[in-house]
C-alpha cells in the first residue's frame, strides 16, 4: 500500500499554505504617525462638531467628506493640493449624485455603473493612486440609501463640502509640517491613455459594480450600500492574481472585523464615544493598510458601518445589521471575482475590445 501523500493533495496542501502566507503578509512601510493621525482628524473632527451642536447625523456627512484626506500624494506641496482638491470635486459630485438617485430607485444602478466609469477613467487619466475610485463609489452609495427628504438635499451636500474643505485644510497643515523633514517624492509623468486602459476596463468595472448592486436589489437587500464598495474593492486588482488575493484578504479581515463591530455596537456608544471610536479606528487603518489590508479591514469594517449607521444606532439589532453587512460583503466580493476574470481574461478582452471599437465613430478613431 503506497504511504505516500497522493501528489494532487501535496500540491492542495502548498497552495493553500501560498494563499496563507500571502493572506498574513506584512509589507514594509515608512509612511510616518502624523499621517493616520491627521487622517483620523479629518473624519473625527466633523463628528466632535455635530456632537457639540447635539446634530451628530450632520458631523457623519461631513466625517464621509473627510475621507478625501486620503487621496493625498506624497509629492509637492503645490502638486499635492491640486490633486487633492481636484478628488474633493470628485467625491462632492459623486455624493450628489448618489443622492439624487435616492428620489429615483430606478436610477440607482445606472448612476452607480457611471459613477465608477468616470471615476476609473478620471483616476487613470491623471494618475491618481489608491484608493482610487473606491471612494467615489462609497460616497454615491451610502448618500444614496439615506434617508433625507429632498429639501435636505443642498444641506447634506453643503455637510459633505465642509467635511471635504476641512480634510483639504488638514491636509495642508500636515504638508507643511511634513515636507519640511521629509523630501517630496517626484510628480509621476501621467500614464499614457489607451482604448484599453481608458475605455473598456472603466466600462467593465463600471457593469459589474452596477451588476453587483442589481443582484442585490433582486435578492431584496436592504441598505445594500456594502455590495458595489466590496465589488469594486475586489475588481480593481493590477492582476487576476491580485484580484483572488484581495478577495481573500477582504472576506476574511471583514469577517473578523464583523465580530468587532458587533461588539462595538454593544458598547453604550453616544454622540462622543462614536467620534473617539471613529477617530480610533481611522488612525489604526491609515497606519496598517499600507503593511497589510487584511488586517486593515478587521478595523476598515467597523468604521464603515459606524459612517453609515452611527445615526440610526439603537433602531435596528447589532447582530442583524452585522449579518446583512457580511452578506453583502460576501456577494459583492464574488461578483468582482467574477469580472476580475473577465477583466483578465485575454479570449475575453479581444472580443469586448474588438466589438467595442466598432461603435467608436471614424472621425475619434484618430
Amino acid at each position: 500500500m503506497n504511504t505516500q501523500t497522493p501528489s494532487a493533495l501535496r500540491n492542495g496542501l502548498a497552495w493553500l499554505r501560498r494563499e496563507i502566507a500571502l493572506l498574513f503578509k506584512i509589507n514594509a512601510s515608512d509612511r510616518p504617525w502624523q499621517m493616520p493621525f491627521a487622517a483620523a482628524l479629518a473624519s473625527g473632527l466633523p463628528l466632535l462638531v455635530g456632537a457639540w451642536f447635539d446634530h451628530p447625523s450632520y458631523g457623519l456627512v461631513s466625517s464621509l467628506g473627510g475621507l478625501v484626506f486620503l487621496y493625498m500624494p506624497p509629492t509637492t506641496l503645490s502638486h499635492r493640493m491640486v490633486m487633492l482638491m481636484a478628488c474633493a470635486f470628485g467625491m462632492n459630485a459623486a455624493y450628489t449624485l448618489g443622492l439624487a438617485s435616492h428620489f429615483v430607485p430606478v436610477a440607482l444602478v445606472p448612476v452607480l455603473a457611471f459613477i465608477t466609469v468616470l471615476g476609473v477613467m478620471l483616476c487613470r487619466f491623471y494618475g491618481i493612486g489608491m484608493p482610487g475610485p473606491l471612494f467615489f463609489v462609497m460616497c454615491a452609495s451610502i448618500a444614496a440609501y439615506s434617508p433625507i427628504g429632498i429639501l435636505e438635499v443642498p444641506l447634506m451636500v453643503g455637510l459633505f463640502s465642509m467635511g471635504t474643505l476641512l480634510a483639504s485644510l488638514l491636509a495642508f497643515f500636515y504638508s507643511v509640517y511634513i515636507l519640511r523633514r521629509r523630501a517630496p517624492l517626484p510628480v509621476p509623468p501621467p500614464p499614457l491613455p489607451s482604448f484599453e486602459t481608458m475605455v473598456f476596463d472603466p466600462l467593465v468595472m463600471g457593469v459589474f459594480v452596477g451588476f453587483s448592486l442589481l443582484v442585490a436589489q433582486v435578492l431584496g437587500l436592504e441598505k445594500a450600500y456594502w455590495v458595489p464598495v466590496s465589488c469594486l474593492v475586489v475588481i480593481q486588482g493590477v492582476t487576476l492574481r491580485a484580484v483572488w488575493t484581495r478577495k481573500l484578504q477582504r472576506i476574511a479581515g471583514t469577517s473578523v472585523g464583523l465580530l468587532l463591530a458587533w461588539g462595538v455596537l454593544h458598547l453604550p456608544l453616544d454622540k462622543w464615544t462614536v467620534a473617539g471610536v471613529m477617530m480610533v479606528l481611522a488612525f489604526i487603518v491609515e497606519t496598517l493598510v499600507v503593511r497589510q489590508y487584511a488586517f486593515a479591514a478587521i478595523f476598515l469594517t467597523p468604521m464603515a458601518i459606524l459612517l453609515a449607521e452611527a445615526a440610526s444606532l439603537g433602531h435596528a439589532s447589532p447582530t442583524a445589521l452585522v449579518q446583512a453587512r457580511f452578506l453583502d460583503i460576501v456577494l459583492g466580493s464574488f461578483i468582482g471575482l467574477l469580472g476580475g476574470m473577465c477583466l483578465h481574461s485575454a479570449a475575453f478582452r479581444r472580443f469586448g475590445i474588438a466589438n467595442l471599437w466598432r461603435l467608436v465613430p471614424g472621425r475619434l478613431r484618430t
